[in-house]
């Protein structure tokens, strides 16, 4: 186990982690810290620090996050960056290094946002990354030390099991308005 700058054992994943940790919640329920406390992922206090070729997770990305980028993934990282939803657009307008891609549609099962469509905490986002890269058992893993991790595989498994069939970006666009068109019929 390597670790990280504050002397926090990382992990041995298959797929590097790094969050930006703006600072603007309650530390005591953040999750990208409590990953970083369990050497899920690294944490860094100053954008520049993120690696220049990872995928970064931006919801304001216009491509879909899919298994095509798995290769990346592998060789470069993964980055999010921890800040709260009204501060994403100030703090992604910062120079942000890395291929964005924003994650498909999917439900939060945090208790915070519970139900709620695409506002995830960054731990349900790297989790739901890593299951759709084809990391199911890290993604699980990774929410286990939530009371709530479960919750977000169990109002998410007839999007995610899909989104790991898909080719690509456009595969996934085309996946998730049939799935959330037949959601609603269903409601």
């Amino acid at each position: 186990m390597e670790t990280d700058n504050d002397n926090m054992p990382i992990r041995d994943l298959p797929v590097r982690i790094n969050v930006y940790h703006a600072a603007q919640d309650d530390p005591k329920k953040n999750t990208a810290l409590r990953l970083g406390r369990r050497g899920f992922v690294r944490i860094v206090k100053k954008i520049r620090f993120l690696p220049k070729r990872a995928i970064v997770l931006n919801p304001f990305s216009e491509i879909a996050f899919s298994p095509a980028d798995r290769e990346r993934l592998e060789s470069f990282g993964l980055a999010a960056l921890d800040c709260s939803w009204e501060q994403a657009q100030k703090v992604l307008g910062e120079h942000v290094r890395g291929t964005s891609r924003c994650l498909p549609i999917l439900i939060a099962g945090n208790p915070v946002n519970f139900g709620k469509l695409t506002k995830l905490t960054t731990a349900e986002a790297l989790a739901a990354s890593l299951y759709i890269a084809g990391f199911k058992s890290e993604a699980e893993e990774m929410l286990e030390i939530f009371p709530w991790g479960h919750t977000f595989f169990e109002l998410n498994k007839r999007f995610l099991d899909p989104y790991t069939m898909a080719k690509d970006s456009e595969d996934i666009v085309k996946m998730q308005k049939v799935l959330f068109e037949n959601s609603s019929k269903h409601k």
